[in-house]
């Protein structure tokens, strides 16, 4: 049995909550942080977070009963919207939103397309380029790292316009069209 604390001692413990201690997840968390060089750390909870629900979602949808048609479009809507975002490879089942994670999310992010894309060599330059104005998706110029690309969008990344990174690129490929040609 433990004594009662006295009131000093409540009073310098009030914020300090030993049951649910922030640092359970750390080390994983940490992994994941600094795999995708994600700067804010609530991002990453909110990408929990959402994976989390994705898969309530999916436990609640199996738990309706397997000729109910409201089941049948809510896991067509679930699989199509997980799908759109990229989340999962195929609509084929509900099995594949078990696998959905907070790192799902993150290999979404717009720095991370850039890498798959080979339009950055790495997670910081890709990062870089974001923070200074160099990128855009559609017509909009992106400028934060956190932006969640979905499918869709992937294919409309691109330089800006007036970016140096184009201009290299575009004097780039024209010194190699012209190496071409004369061989």
């Amino acid at each position: 049995m433990v004594r009662k604390l006295k009131f000093h001692e409540t009073k310098l413990l009030k914020k300090v909550d030993f049951i649910n201690w922030e640092v359970d997840n750390n080390l994983h968390e940490l992994k994941v942080l600094r795999r995708y060089r994600i700067e804010k750390r609530e991002d990453y909870t909110r990408y929990n977070k959402l994976s989390r629900n994705v898969r309530d979602l999916a436990v609640k949808i199996q738990d309706l009963n397997e000729k109910d048609p409201f089941r049948v479009t809510c896991t067509q809507q679930l699989l199509e919207k997980l799908y759109a975002l990229g989340l999962i490879p195929t609509k084929q089942s509900l099995a594949l939103t078990e696998k959905v994670t907070a790192s799902s999310f993150c290999r979404r992010r717009l720095p991370s397309i850039m890498v798959k894309l080979r339009m950055a060599q790495n997670l910081k330059t890709a990062i870089t380029f974001i923070e200074q104005g160099h990128v855009r998706v559609g017509p909009e110029i992106i400028t934060d790292p956190a932006f969640l690309v979905s499918r869709n969008l992937e294919d409309f990344i691109t330089w800006v316009d007036s970016s140096k990174i184009k201009r290299h690129v575009m004097e780039y490929n024209e010194l190699r069209d012209d190496f071409d040609l004369a061989s």
